[in-house]
Order: structure tokens, then C-alpha cells, then sequence
């Protein structure tokens, strides 16, 4: 069957197949990182689907939404060689009608790390996921690591607003030099590149150590040292489940997360640990 692009919710309804239906949710500028995602919901179900939405919602007024990569004819080709059946790519005023008025609260979480640089991000994002399911209807819907703390808070509203979509995880892809794919690379310049790479070198300096302490030094010394090509926004050692920041006596899973300006582009990366009492772990989920 052909690729099939639902532009209204009406589309969407007539695209419907039977069975297991997987949702890949993207804001489009779709790369390598997102062909990842598609290759592991197709292993998932019977029909995928994927969003092509940049959400108004979850930019704040001096952020870039005007300015993020609109590449939908390149997209659609990514998706119809990952064998996609259904994009949905909805206008805005599809999605969000004049008369809303209720939205999502991301809760305490979805005010620190990432959300406290971004106040209302997550509020933004979880609406719009959520809205999105409800459209959609999938039975899984995979997003990607590298935006851990969307992950969790995704997976949050998900239990506790019993919400039956199976949340799956998707490790992060990175270039061969070890920078994280975004669709907001595209942005740098050589230079800005240059001062971006710290970012995964600070991460795999910190997966090295074995104490909280001792990672959160050796990361952020590999920041310093990336001065003043970096602007680093936060570098932080958490709790997986609560993006609360771990205590020195802390075993079991962590991430340790980091954010940054390379030129005028922000970026993020993280890198998924296991510490006990004795040494720390670089996973597979890096």
C-alpha cells in the first residue's frame, strides 16, 4: 500500500487499518535518529503512523519556532522508504480549535532541568502527545532517549492518567564523531560544531567515574574546557523516573544530562548510567 498523509482529523479516521497500530510522533526535519524510530515501531505493529506536527505549544516566545526546519517533502520520502503507512500532518488550527481551554499540567517535573530553562515546554509537549493519541489511537508509541525527560514526563501522564499506549524507548543515534542527531544540527556552523562535541565528550568523561561527585566533575571539566565556543545551560546527574538529582550514596539507574548553546543553537544530550556504591556504567542506551 502507498503512503497515505492524512492532513485532518477526518484523513486520519479513513487511513485507519486494522490491528496493532504504532505512532511515531515527530516535529518533522526527519533524520537518521527518526528512521531509528520508524524501523522499531514497524517490528512493533501491524500499521505506523507518523506525526508530522511543529507544536506552537511547546516553543516559548524567544525560542525558535518560526525558524524550525520545515522540510515536509523530504520527510514524506524518509517515511515512504521506511515503509510508513499514514502520516498525519495537521494544520494547527486542526489541532488546537480557537475555543480551547484545557491543556496538560507536566506537574513538579515538568518545572526543573529542561523545564525550568523552559517554563510551559512540557506543558506544551504533553498536550499535544496527548491529543495525539487520542487522534491516532495507537496501541505503542516510541519516542526517542535523547529527550529523556520527555520520555519520563510521557510516561508519567501515561500512568497516571491511565492512558492504554505502551510508551517505548528508542536508544539516541549519533554521527560518527559523537554528536546526538537533532533536527536543530543542521543550525551549526563548522565552529558551532566544534564546541557541540563536548557535549558527548562530557558525557562519556562522566560515565567513566564511579561516585556521583566524581562524575558530575569530570563532565563538567570537559565543559569548561569547551569555553566560550559552549554556553552550558545544565549539567545534571538524575533520577531516571523523577528528574530529581541523585545523592552521593545513590545506587541504580541515573542519567546525566546535560544542555548547551553551540553558536546561537541550544542542544541537548544525555547518557544513561547504572551506579552502586562502587563504580558507575555507561548502558546501552547511550
Amino acid at each position: 500500500m502507498d503512503l497515505i498523509v492524512a492532513r485532518n482529523r477526518e484523513d486520519l479516521v479513513k487511513a485507519r487499518a486494522g490491528g496493532e497500530v504504532a505512532l511515531v510522533p515527530t516535529m518533522g526535519a526527519l533524520h537518521e535518529g527518526h528512521r531509528s524510530l520508524m524501523r522499531l515501531a514497524r517490528a512493533r505493529a501491524d500499521q505506523v503512523v507518523v506525526s508530522i506536527f511543529v507544536n506552537p505549544l511547546q516553543f516559548g516566545p524567544n525560542e525558535d519556532f518560526s525558524r524550525y526546519p520545515r522540510t515536509f517533502d523530504a520527510d514524506l520520502e524518509i517515511c515512504r522508504a521506511e515503509g510508513v503507512d499514514v502520516v498525519f500532518h495537521p494544520a494547527a488550527e486542526d489541532i488546537y480549535r480557537p475555543e480551547r481551554q484545557v491543556s496538560v499540567s507536566s506537574g513538579e517535573m515538568g518545572t526543573i532541568v529542561e523545564g525550568a530553562s523552559r517554563p510551559g515546554h512540557f506543558d506544551g509537549v504533553l498536550t499535544v502527545v496527548l491529543k495525539l493519541f487520542n487522534l491516532v489511537q495507537p496501541h505503542v508509541a516510541v519516542f526517542g532517549q535523547k529527550d529523556a525527560q520527555q520520555l519520563a514526563l510521557i510516561r508519567r501522564m501515561v500512568a497516571d492518567l491511565d492512558v492504554p499506549v505502551e510508551i517505548v524507548g528508542a536508544p539516541t543515534v549519533r554521527e560518527p564523531d559523537g554528536l546526538a542527531l537533532s533536527s536543530r544540527n543542521r543550525y551549526l556552523s563548522a565552529s558551532d560544531r566544534q564546541g557541540a562535541l563536548a557535549l558527548s565528550r562530557a558525557l562519556r568523561a562522566g560515565a567513566a567515574e564511579a561516585a556521583p561527585s566524581r562524575i558530575r566533575a569530570a563532565a563538567q571539566a570537559v565543559l569548561d574546557a569547551a569555553q566560550p565556543e559552549l554556553a552550558v545551560d545544565y549539567l545534571v546527574l538524575v533520577d531516571p523516573a523523577t528528574f530529581t538529582e541523585v545523592s552521593e550514596s545513590y545506587a541504580g539507574p541515573a542519567i546525566l544530562a546535560v544542555a548547551a548553546k553551540a553558536g546561537n543553537t541550544r542542544l541537548i544530550d544525555n547518557v544513561t548510567l547504572t551506579l552502586n556504591r562502587a563504580r558507575g556504567g555507561l548502558s546501552s542506551e547511550s
